[in-house]
């Protein structure tokens, strides 16, 4: 249900039981929808591998009417921010949260003529493929990345001029490492004064360090660039600080004193050998000897570092395009959504029939 198309792993009910519960069958282009749990998922049922779906209790169906709606549109139409504010709005809050399909029914769908449903639904596709597309590229591109890392960062492939020995270096002799200490809590604020507060896991996304809450009396600090690691819950989680920070007790800086790419890839690579670090009962945690002492591998020509974080930093840099191709196309898509299902732009359709030339509800 968190695609347009039904899908996944399903498990099967035989077709004696199936028959029993006819009227809990969803057939080709019927629209499903969950009705507890998880509400405003909406799914086309697609017409291939399978001829029917039995639905839980959990979800309901709506058969289009061929001759006043298209399903496509319909399906578009409901995960619009209108129609999911509408089932939002129309949730019963009594228990678990739900609607049923009492509710659904009285919804109103507003619907231009059928042959401009089918252009809508046309148009809003392509922008969905094209999406999907951008998806699977990305997912390509990050999986060719890994595979580079793992073949590079630790010298099981060569780039082109280099061959020398590598070295297991402790993370003492290859950074400056400095453990995070919580500030007072009188001085933190979400204002924006002061520095930002790295306290762990939530302050990072996407291997990067964000600005959540902030600190007017830092204790430990990290500059711009500097590597940062989880030290508790999870341990070695490895980020880039996006701006200068306050470090609290969850994280540690690492200030490397060579090429800061390569370690901080190798890190990146090595995320999983701090599971022999971890210690505590009631949570993992990492010390300062823990950290200082941990071994990364590295080539003794520095060059070769940098080559190595060259190519891994073109990569990463890819991938950023695409994403950020991906976030744009995903916001056309909204507006043209808006745009096109509330009407406030027509498409041209060269055929259409001039009575049905006004919406109406449906």
């Amino acid at each position: 249900m968190n695609r347009q198309w039904v899908s996944g792993d399903f498990v099967f009910v035989t077709p004696t039981k199936a028959r029993a519960l006819e009227a809990n069958l969803a057939h080709p282009e019927d629209v499903v929808f969950t009705q507890r749990g998880s509400l405003g998922q909406v799914s086309l049922v697609p017409a291939k591998p399978f001829d029917a779906y039995l639905l839980s209790q959990s979800q309901m169906k709506l058969s289009v009417n061929p001759t006043v709606a298209d399903s496509l549109f319909v399906f578009y139409s409901f995960t619009s921010y209108e129609q999911q504010k509408s089932i939002e709005d129309s949730t019963i809050q009594t228990g678990v949260p739900h609607i049923n399909l009492g509710i659904l029914r009285e919804m109103a769908v507003p619907l231009p003529p059928l042959p401009e449903q089918r252009a809508i639904a046309a148009v809003l596709s392509d922008v969905d493929e094209l999406i999907g597309s951008l998806e699977a590229l990305i997912a390509k591109k990050r999986a060719i990345k890994q595979a580079a890392m793992q073949q590079l960062l630790t010298g099981r492939t060569r780039l082109p001029g280099f061959g020398g020995e590598w070295e297991t270096r402790q993370l003492r002799e290859v950074a400056v490492v400095t453990m995070g200490q919580s500030p007072p809590s009188a001085s933190y604020n979400v204002v924006g004064d002061g520095l930002p507060l790295i306290q762990g896991k939530a302050d990072i996304v996407g291997r990067n360090t964000i600005e959540r809450i902030w600190t007017t009396s830092p204790s430990k600090r990290c500059a711009r660039g500097d590597i940062v690691l989880t030290v508790r819950a999870p341990v070695g989680s490895v980020a880039r600080a996006s701006t200068d920070a306050c470090l609290g007790r969850g994280v540690c800086g690492l200030s490397p004193l060579a090429d800061g790419r390569f370690l901080y890839y190798a890190l990146t690579q090595s995320e999983a050998g701090w599971e022999d670090v971890e210690q505590g009962s009631t949570f993992s945690a990492a010390n300062s000897a823990h950290v200082s002492g941990f071994s990364v591998a590295v080539p003794a020509d520095r060059l070769e570092q940098q080559a190595i974080a060259a190519v891994l930093t073109d990569m990463d840099a890819e991938i950023a395009a695409l994403e950020r191709r991906l976030d744009k196309t995903r916001a056309i898509k909204q507006g043209v959504m808006q745009q096109l299902l509330t009407g406030t732009i027509r498409l041209p359709i060269p055929d259409a029939d001039t009575e049905d030339d006004h919406a109406h509800d449906a």
